[in-house]
């Protein structure tokens, strides 16, 4: 059985598994070319690079929202490219907290590839650890990658509207506090979040040292913001990335979550649809 969460001492004795692809997807919101330069530095032994915006998204305007999900031909060479077929354990890893991580379990997930897994601490619990690094170029074989898109997994910007309007509706909004207060706003057009959303910060799974917080206290978490009454969860974040991290956290407490892929940079684009501001009550 995968488990959805291992630890750095699975991947150590685990990292020259054949069957086994380490990928790092370092990403830094302000900053896209730092994770694959950081990468390039020093990465865990046979880890291969995704970048977020090259790899984990389509192009922009493609699909709604600032990193539109890549499409099936495109997600499927991209798998192939770094070796992900139909017979590999993805181990993703990225910064403490692992929000980029998430976006690659939860796209092949989606697509129909469930052997994946996130590397619980990521790069800082490696190094912590003492664990061994490597600076050189990886270039696994080459594999199929064969895509199997699961629908009732997203959800669009009418469908959340709808959703909101109906009783048992709880919406997620992943970002930072201040963003979803409508403080600061530093890429989108209009600050703020959806009429409606609990403030729900992806950091708030993870502890001080970037480990996912122990399933009781998750549980707890997300009983405070209202799952357990819930009849449907939907998560949005800035763009669809932070979020899959939320969603990732409830899977693991063996609740399903739909995902919002353009989150409020769609949302936010069309002047017609209403905005909230302020803190919670």
């Amino acid at each position: 059985m995968i488990e959805p969460l291992v630890s750095v001492d699975w991947l150590a004795a685990h990292c020259d598994d054949p069957r086994v692809r380490i990928v790092d997807t370092r990403w830094y919101l302000l900053e896209p070319q730092r994770g694959a330069a950081e990468y390039g530095g020093s990465h865990i032994p046979g880890a291969v690079y995704l970048d977020v915006a090259a790899d984990l998204s389509g192009p922009p305007g493609s699909g709604p929202g600032r990193h539109p999900l890549p499409d099936a031909d495109a997600f499927a060479a991209t798998a192939s490219r770094v070796g992900i077929g139909a017979d590999v354990h993805v181990v993703a890893y990225d910064l403490p907290g692992g929000m980029a991580a998430t976006r690659l379990w939860w796209l092949l997930r989606a697509y129909g590839h469930a052997a994946v897994s996130i590397l619980d601490g990521g790069w800082q619990a490696w190094c912590a650890a003492g664990f061994p690094t490597s600076d050189q170029p990886v270039a696994p074989p080459r594999a199929v990658f064969v895509p199997r898109w699961r629908d009732g997994l997203t959800i669009d910007a009418d469908g959340v509207a709808q959703a909101c309007a109906a009783p048992g509706t709880l919406l997620l909004d992943s970002r930072a506090a201040e963003r979803y207060a409508g403080r600061v706003e530093p890429l989108d057009s209009r600050a703020g979040h959806i009429p409606g959303a609990r403030s729900a910060h992806f950091s708030g799974d993870v502890t001080a040292d970037g480990r996912l917080k122990p399933a009781a206290a998750l549980a707890a978490r997300y009983a405070a913001l209202g799952v357990a009454d819930a009849t449907q969860v939907i998560c949005y974040c800035g763009s669809g990335v932070s979020a899959t991290h939320t969603v990732f956290a409830l899977h693991l407490l063996g609740r399903d979550a739909l995902l919002y892929p353009g989150s409020w940079s769609d949302w936010s684009s069309d002047p017609a649809r209403p905005i909230a501001t302020g803190d919670e009550p």
